[in-house]
């Protein structure tokens, strides 16, 4: 990503933000995961993931029929913490709570591949 027009771009669709708050808690969600957390369709996360992707956001690994995504590890610091930002404003939202309530009760959880980068 070069431009910081394209991450703010990004965060203007409470989806994608949701997405993306998830991601930085999670070191990788699939899309199943993601569908059940936010309670949307899965058309619909995979189109926001898919412009995500796009913009290098996001990166995405196939596992045979399961798309798992991840936060680009290259993305620059700026744009970690603009994320960091976001994640702090929406901690406590109902939208964010709920969210996080149906993915924890996702079991089991698959094993994520990479380190979370929320942490940083």
């Amino acid at each position: 990503m070069t431009k910081t027009t394209s991450l703010f771009k990004a965060l203007s669709d409470p989806t994608r933000v949701s997405c993306l708050l998830l991601l930085l808690m999670e070191p990788e969600l699939c899309v199943c995961e993601l569908v059940k957390a936010l309670g949307v369709p899965q058309p619909l996360v995979s189109r926001h993931l898919a412009q995500l992707r796009r913009l290098g956001i996001v990166e995405d690994d196939r596992r045979g029929q399961w798309v798992h995504y991840r936060l680009n590890p290259d993305l620059p610091e700026w744009a970690l913490e603009v994320l960091a930002v976001v994640r702090r404003a929406e901690a406590e939202s109902e939208r964010m709570t709920k969210a996080q309530k149906r993915l924890s009760a996702i079991m089991p959880r698959p094993t994520p591949l990479l380190p979370s980068l929320g942490a940083r």
